[in-house]
């Protein structure tokens, strides 16, 4: 699939993206990992990370031309990341939907769903995603940065 095919299937639509709208989601990017590191418990800091993440798949998609539909708005915006950095990142787009899928749960559901050693590896996951995502917009749309 590409993103074509999910915009001919209406799981995406069109977007012209800013310069200003990809500072104002990396500025989320870099709140969200200050709030992350806070005194909360792991749920919390989990769920600020995962926010962080899902804004840098954001970055991609909305760089990239596109804004997922109202519909998995998020499921559909993280499966995008294959599709934007190439199929060896389909691992971290597993991962990012595993911790979608736990961050509902503690929203939703119950508490003490997540570890401190689950929030801290996200945390540190997205620190290292948003240098990709950083590296990749310079690369190929350097009018965003």
């Amino acid at each position: 699939m590409s993103l074509e095919s999910w915009l001919t299937n209406a799981w995406l639509r069109r977007h012209e993206p800013s310069q200003q709208e990809i500072r104002d989601l990396l500025r989320i990017v870099e709140r969200d990992l200050g709030d992350a590191r806070s005194d909360l418990s792991a749920d919390w800091r989990f769920g600020i990370a995962y926010n962080a993440a899902q804004k840098l798949c954001f970055v991609l998609l909305h760089a990239s031309g596109y804004r997922a539909e109202k519909n998995l708005h998020h499921y559909r915006t993280i499966q995008a990341l294959p599709l934007i950095l190439g199929a060896e990142r389909k691992g971290d787009a597993d991962y990012l939907d595993a911790c979608r899928v736990k961050r509902n749960q503690a929203e939703y559901d119950r508490v003490g769903v997540v570890s401190d050693s689950e929030a801290e590896e996200l945390i540190a996951f997205v620190k290292e995603f948003r240098r990709d995502v950083i590296r990749w917009l310079k690369v190929e749309h350097p009018a965003l940065c």
